[in-house]
């Protein structure tokens, strides 16, 4: 019974033995095979990701191919602009507008007015006041060039009743939607974003009266105009008033018998002024003057005066009762004529001050503001005389020798009429009240103007964007010259992309085009720079005291 028990029992010790050994092989073949399949899937791998890294060189050198002004148009369909606005209630409002440019939206007439409001969205930047009584005037300086990477920002000037001219500092691109930064919240409903590249940059003092004009012929001088008749130059690397320009007050003629205005209390000041492009002449139109006066910048002193005419009165349409006086005045960009707003109407000069034409609104209004527009057609660059009114509208017309319209005999007046061309605007447009000041930016691709971003401002409050494309300008004025429009019906241009409530009686306003948003590298990039730049003007300033 023993013999057969331990038998059984090496059988069992075997048959256990034997198991093991089976698990155990089990196991080394089915880690080989794991080895195997972990190989195969890393060698795979390995095939697949460089097959990607070749697929990613390709789409690469691809790029590389394409121009860099192609890639900007391809990566992106949208611009931003930068809109200040001043206002009657002491506020200074700055808000970036983001346009689409798809051209599927973009299509239109400028009958469809509310079918392009959805191609701009509105984002509050800032909104403070900035003096203690109404804002008067704006200047921004001019853009920076693009590759001046530690400079990219443009200097904003403020001027008030208050006779301070408030300094500021705006960056040149707007903020990125993944930077980080959290949106603040607003009462209103409105986006508010805040730039940390915009900050303050102080005050000046050195006017004894409200500021009413002021101008950035180049970024290193600022030039601004007030009404206790002085015209002050300020350097802007310290901001030191290197120059002073006086004018002398008006005479007191034609004044009512029963005038209770104290002594020196008769209309006196600036109005506005011009400086020539080549930075050596300036002109000026002040109150209670019929004249203009011509300035060397070069010397700092009187250069001449013009006395409006009877002929030059009547064909601005100022009666018997007008002041006469110029309210707003501008070169044109290539400084062979200049154009006088009065409160009725405009007349141009040649660059021998002799009057060259007249503009008269129809219907009569009054005018506004005015400026030139330079615009290229048929491989030739032209410029448009362009004015807002009072009704909302803007009128374009052409100042060109061989377009100004023949002389009417019997005529109060012998200087020849500008041509009307077309109008944006208007009552039936969207634009019912009157418009402040206006700004048309030209948007490019590949140094060519793809179109015309228009912004105006007024009393009621609102900003509108509108959009003009080159095509309608020329299409126009072919029109125009085949004399197929019909009489008496003006030709409508532009359309209506957006509009945005500010609250507030807009009294000026300025605007450009923004460069490509910034992230969050290029944000604290930006910032070290300019502490760069505060350090270096402290040693400048430290050295100049030493």
């Amino acid at each position: 019974m023993r013999r057969s028990d331990e038998m059984e029992s090496m059988a069992v010790v075997v048959v256990l033995m034997a198991a093991r050994r089976r698990r155990r092989r089990s196991k080394k073949d089915g880690k080989r095979q794991g080895e195997i399949i972990l190989k195969k899937k890393e060698k795979g791998g390995r095939r697949r990701y460089g097959e990607e890294d070749n697929m990613k060189r390709k789409r690469e050198e691809e790029q590389a191919k394409v121009p860099a002004e192609k890639r900007g148009k391809m990566a992106r369909r949208e611009t931003t602009v930068q809109i200040v606005a001043g206002s009657y209630e002491r506020v200074l409002h700055g808000i970036n507008a983001t346009i689409s440019l798809d051209e599927e939206k973009s299509k239109g007439r400028p009958e469809d007015v509310g079918e392009g409001e959805d191609q701009v969205k509105f984002t509050d930047t800032f909104l403070f006041q900035a003096h203690t009584s109404a804002v008067r005037c704006l200047a921004l300086s001019p853009m920076p060039s693009a590759d001046n990477k530690q400079q990219q920002n443009v200097l904003l000037a403020t001027g008030g009743t208050d006779d301070r001219i408030n300094l500021y500092s705006l960056s040149v691109s707007p903020m990125s939607a993944d930077t980080g930064l959290v949106p603040l919240p607003s009462l209103a409903g409105n986006k508010v974003l805040e730039n940390p590249r915009n900050r303050e940059l102080g005050a000046l003092m050195h006017h004894s009266a409200s500021i009413t004009a002021m101008h950035f012929p180049t970024r290193s001088k600022l030039l601004s105009a007030s009404e206790d008749n002085t015209i002050a130059v300020t350097r802007t690397r310290d901001w030191t008033v290197v120059s002073s320009i006086k004018a002398p007050h008006p005479k007191t003629q034609g004044r009512p018998s029963g005038d209770t205005a104290p002594v020196g209390g008769a209309p006196a000041g600036i109005n506005d002024f011009a400086v020539h492009p080549s930075m050596k002449l300036m002109l000026t139109v002040g109150k209670g003057e019929k004249s203009m006066r011509l300035w060397n910048l070069v010397t700092g002193r009187k250069a001449g005066v013009l006395n409006f005419g009877r002929e030059v009165l009547t064909a601005a349409k100022e009666g018997k009762w007008g002041t006469g006086e110029g309210r707003k005045i501008r070169w044109d960009s290539a400084g062979e004529e200049f154009a006088v707003a009065f409160e009725r109407g405009i007349v141009v000069f040649g660059v021998d001050s002799v009057p060259k034409c007249r503009v008269a609104t129809s219907p009569f209004t009054k005018v506004h503001h005015i400026s030139y527009l330079d615009i290229e057609t048929d491989d030739e660059k032209k410029q448009l005389l362009v004015a807002s009114t009072e009704d909302g509208r803007l009128v374009f017309y052409s100042t060109a020798p061989d377009s100004l319209e023949e002389l009417v005999e019997g005529g109060d007046t012998t200087i020849p009429t500008a041509p009307f061309l077309f109008q944006l605007g208007g009552k039936a447009h969207g634009q019912s009240s009157r418009i402040k000041e206006f700004e048309i930016l030209p948007l490019q691709e590949n140094s060519k103007t793809i179109q015309f971003i228009v912004v105006t401002s007024g009393s009621d409050g609102a900003l509108r964007i509108w959009t003009i494309k080159p095509e309608e300008i020329q299409q126009t004025k072919q029109a125009k010259r085949g004399k197929s429009s019909k009489p008496g019906q003006p030709v409508q241009v532009g359309r209506l992309l957006g509009a945005y409530e500010t609250g507030n009686r807009i009294t000026c306003m300025k605007a450009f085009i923004m460069r490509e948003p910034i992230g969050e590298e290029e944000l604290s990039e930006g910032d070290s720079e300019e502490d760069d730049d505060d350090d270096e003007d402290e040693d400048d300033e430290d050295s100049d005291s030493s």
